[in-house]
């Protein structure tokens, strides 16, 4: 069958992309793709993907407002409070058996909120066993391909907006109290920022005790989420922990060895049995 022009020309476009700033286009789902990237065809006035193609041309900052556009990702901290309810005593089980070196991975992190919730949720599963000078131990890698998501993160202030979810008494012992709130010195400690594509880089400093990745996995197609849920199982140190989002399903291979302990909350661990660390 023969594609049509508007096809042709959707293809050239995100192969154009691709080339031009490495973002793997042909592993994300077409209505995702068309989608975001009819937010910036409106922005700039055009009708047609050969006339935005001409856009980018003329425009390489464009490539840049496309890509924010591409991997945009609203959250907050303590998204889902209940996951957070959840996953708490399986950090604190974490915390105590590798003695406060627990190394957790943000993959998408968007604009932060989620790799400081994980510090924060880490530092009351150290505030729980009294081992609050330990937190230092602790790593959380955040990582996004988006350059305005990895800015924000690496410079955090959050709006009050940002806080809806977060129960009070949290964002009081671990963040300022006046607008825009910033987290303590601690949790930025153990925050480290870097830039990461999913679909092509491995994943940065395995082995991981705890992975989230909610609500990035979807915009993907099939085949590259097959392979993603396998870089997460191989990234996890025996015993640790995947988190995906509520919408999320883990299938392929990977369901060999990530055994699903929460349904409701998409808490998979690695069937492996832990090793002792020192």
């Amino acid at each position: 069958m023969t594609s049509s022009p508007d096809e042709r020309a959707f293809k050239a476009l995100t192969q154009k992309i691709t080339r031009a700033r490495g973002l793997a286009c042909g592993s994300y789902k077409d209505r995702c793709l068309r989608r975001r990237i009819a937010v910036r065809m409106r922005a700039r006035g055009v009708h047609t993907y050969d006339d935005y193609s001409r856009v980018l041309d003329a425009d390489q900052q464009e490539y840049d407002l496309l890509l924010d556009a591409l991997t945009i990702n609203v959250t907050k901290f303590f998204r889902n409070i209940e996951t957070w309810q959840a996953l708490a005593p399986r950090l604190a089980a974490l915390w105590t058996e590798r003695h406060g070196q627990v190394r957790a991975w943000s993959a998408g992190c968007a604009s932060g909120e989620e790799p400081y919730t994980l510090a924060v949720a880490l530092a009351e599963a150290a505030r729980q066993v009294g081992q609050q000078t330990l937190l230092g131990r602790a790593r959380v890698d955040a990582t996004d391909i988006d350059r305005a998501s990895l800015e924000r993160t690496r410079a955090p202030e959050f709006p009050e907006t940002a806080f809806s979810e977060m129960p009070p008494e949290l964002a009081r012992r671990y963040f300022t109290a006046e607008p825009p709130r910033r987290p303590l010195p601690a949790l930025q400690r153990i925050v480290r920022v870097q830039k990461h594509d999913l679909t092509t880089q491995r994943p940065p400093a395995p082995p991981y005790d705890l992975i989230v990745c909610r609500n990035v996995v979807i915009y993907f197609d099939r085949p590259m989420q097959e392979r993603l849920f396998d870089v997460f199982a191989d990234a996890l140190a025996p015993g640790g922990i995947l988190l995906l989002g509520k919408v999320e399903t883990l299938f392929g291979p990977a369901r060999q060895r990530l055994v699903l302990e929460d349904p409701r909350e998409r808490i998979y661990r690695r069937s492996d049995s832990p090793s002792p660390r020192g």
